[in-house]
């Protein structure tokens, strides 16, 4: 036990210290300090450390922790992560549904809720579909009027 606590403590400081891009050089990373780890091990220590990935600006994305706010980057950029993945939004009832480019809805869905739209509660994303929760009371017009001010390139699309 102790080894994956000291584990941990080496995939945060190597997270944490530089932009690391995918498991594969993770993995490399890891065997560098002296932990010899499998995929299926890193993929399991990244699920239970909560790390996620995050656009880096360049058109890739790096590993990052919960609440690692430094490394999310501008609102513009925010908003250009949102537009280059966006196809549309639908409503049912007050709920919204976005169809994004495939693989593009984790990265929309970062923007949505780091933009703190008004009348956004959270969301849930799939493949090319997010499903956008709105607040208690919250109208679809309210919400797509939130979106707007937010993103006000949304109207031109």
């Amino acid at each position: 036990m102790k080894r994956k606590a000291a584990r941990y403590a080496v995939i945060k400081r190597i997270i944490e210290s530089r932009n690391v891009g995918s498991q594969e050089e993770l993995l490399k990373l890891l065997i560098e300090e002296g932990y010899p780890v499998t995929q299926a091990t890193l993929s399991r220590d990244l699920k239970f450390l909560k790390v996620g990935k995050i656009p880096d600006g360049k058109g890739g994305y790096i590993y990052v922790f919960p609440n690692d706010e430094s490394k999310a980057g501008s609102d513009e950029s925010l908003i250009n992560d949102f537009m280059r993945g966006f196809l549309s939004i639908d409503f049912s009832g007050n709920f919204a549904l976005i169809k994004t480019l495939a693989g593009h809805a984790n990265s929309v869905a970062f923007a949505i809720d780091h933009l703190e739209i008004p009348g956004v509660l959270g969301t849930i994303a799939g493949d090319d579909t997010i499903l956008v929760v709105p607040r208690d009371g919250v109208t679809r017009e309210e919400l797509l009027k939130g979106f707007e001010e937010r993103i006000p390139d949304l109207t031109e699309r």
